[in-house]
């Protein structure tokens, strides 16, 4: 007698069931633990650096603004060529003058290979792979190793990612704010983000990048306007659902984040990632 055939399970669908839900704890804004909260199942992706990288690095590129030179640029001089066979070499000089001129190899001159508007700086991604590096962006926010190694200051104690209840999104006043990061202990990694702006070094400083900012805490909100009390602390990003990126998570392609999120604003993620073809 035959065996009853195994109905064959998709590849996708067997990936969605052996994934771990993993669950965090409601903080009050005291510091408290409360609810227990199951976390969407982007949150147990495998960290890909790889990749997130290659999303930070593909978003960038399409912000660089186009730039080049004029088209007589160099070139505004009245010179002249002496000609072959008399003893200098062939590059144009100022009329009555041995002086050269307007050649790339001058002082003042054109430039040899200068930048084109032209040029296509904007690099191209595979949506699956996009997708992918922002579920491992948002895992490896979970990552505490990953979190100390970027340079955060929490305690070994806080799970993360961090989930404080709903009221956190009508903090107005940045007393407030700096109350609730001192009872969680999280003022630290705030006073590491201020103590370490510098001074940029290199040409940045005549562009209007005087400083250079560390990255602090990540607070994900559901609308924008919330949680305006964090907005002056140094550091901190306060990002709503809607506009969340991979490099909102993973500043210059490194993973592990300290984020701070609702169980709002993990309702409004999960609709956001089931929506997603």
């Amino acid at each position: 007698m035959s065996e009853p055939a195994t109905p064959r399970i998709e590849p996708a669908a067997a990936a969605v069931e052996s994934a771990h839900h993993h669950r965090v704890h409601v903080l009050s804004l005291a510091g408290k633990p409360g609810v227990t909260l199951t976390l969407h199942s982007a949150f147990s992706t495998p960290v890909r650096s790889d990749l997130i990288r290659r999303a930070v690095v593909t978003a960038r590129s399409r912000q660089r603004q186009p730039h080049g030179t004029g088209r007589g640029s160099g070139r505004r001089h009245s010179v002249e060529w002496s000609g072959k066979g008399q003893g200098v070499a062939r590059t144009p000089r100022l009329m009555g003058s041995m002086r050269g001129a307007q050649s790339p190899n001058t002082v003042g001159g054109a430039a040899a290979h200068p930048p084109r508007v032209a040029t296509l700086w904007a690099k191209a991604m595979n949506h699956k792979e996009r997708r992918l590096a922002f579920a491992a962006a948002l895992a490896a926010t979970r990552d505490a190793p990953l979190a100390r190694a970027r340079g955060h200051r929490f305690p070994e104690s806080l799970h993360l990612p961090v989930v404080l209840e709903d009221p956190l999104e009508e903090v107005a006043t940045a007393h407030e704010a700096s109350a609730i990061l001192a009872k969680l202990e999280l003022a630290q990694d705030v006073e590491r983000a201020r103590d370490g702006v510098h001074v940029r070094a290199g040409r940045g400083k005549r562009r209007g990048r005087f400083r250079r900012h560390p990255r602090s805490l990540l607070l994900v909100v559901t609308t924008p306007g919330k949680a305006r009390g964090f907005r002056n602390l140094s550091g901190i990003d306060i990002v709503p659902i809607g506009r969340l990126s991979t490099e909102d998570l993973a500043p210059g392609g490194v993973p592990g984040r300290l984020t701070l999120f609702t169980p709002a604003s993990l309702t409004a993620l999960s609709t956001r990632l089931e929506a997603l073809p």
